[in-house]
């Protein structure tokens, strides 16, 4: 296969035969110092058998998603071979973030305490640049950039709440509260916008019932 891109945690590859993309999930892990964090711009390690892992549990909430009317870009999976077999798409540097309480960056950016309640939950959508610290960016800057089309910012942001809704209701049939998270959305050519990437701990913070904030590793 072609690599087309190499990130932190996945590869994405083309199939040059069949012209399938596959995203191949890697076992390495975001974190600094020894300390795994989702939030994290760097590669803190790798963990055998993480990318199998985390491809299961995309298949599971991809496939809940679609059940839930949210379109994605999954279309099948070998685990065994670490691989997802995704629509192909154009995909703009972009992720979307959902914040139901203070955590991580908020804090850091804007000198604020963890756990502070957000009714209703707070949007923001940020630039992946990893040298400029990922910083937030507009709809208006997106749309000079050639990222996004008029009307695709808000679009993006309507699927994040109720890709949030779904997460939130699963993730507490198992004891843990959603915190905050992020996806990356792409559209075809006709315009019409999915959920890519992944879905797994690598993109949610969560608190379990004892009220720690598992990594994405034990998570």
């Amino acid at each position: 296969m072609k690599t087309l891109y190499n990130g932190k945690t996945k590869t994405v590859l083309l199939d040059e035969a069949t012209g399938i993309v596959n995203l191949f999930f890697k076992d390495s892990a975001t974190g600094e110092n020894g300390v795994f964090d989702p939030g994290s711009n760097s590669v803190g390690g790798s963990v055998e058998g993480k990318g199998k892992i985390g491809l299961k549990i995309s298949k599971h909430f991809f496939e809940l998603m679609e059940k839930n009317g949210i379109p994605t870009h999954y279309l099948g999976s070998d685990v065994e071979q670490g691989l997802m077999q995704v629509r192909k798409l154009t995909v703009p540097k972009l992720e979307f973030v959902l914040r139901y309480f203070t955590a991580g960056s908020m804090c850091r950016r804007f000198t604020l305490p963890e756990g502070i309640v957000f009714d209703p939950p707070y949007s923001e959508v940020t630039l992946k640049d990893d040298e400029q610290g990922d910083p937030l960016i507009t709809e208006r800057l997106c749309i000079m950039k050639d990222m996004l089309k008029p009307g695709q910012y808000d679009e993006a942001l309507g699927i994040l709440v109720k890709v949030g809704e779904v997460l939130k209701q699963e993730l507490a049939t198992m004891g843990l509260t959603l915190i905050d998270f992020k996806i990356e959305v792409g559209y075809d050519e006709d315009g019409k916008m999915y959920v890519v990437d992944e879905i797994t701990p690598d993109i949610w913070r969560v608190r379990d019932e004892q009220g720690n904030i598992p990594n994405q590793i034990d998570c």
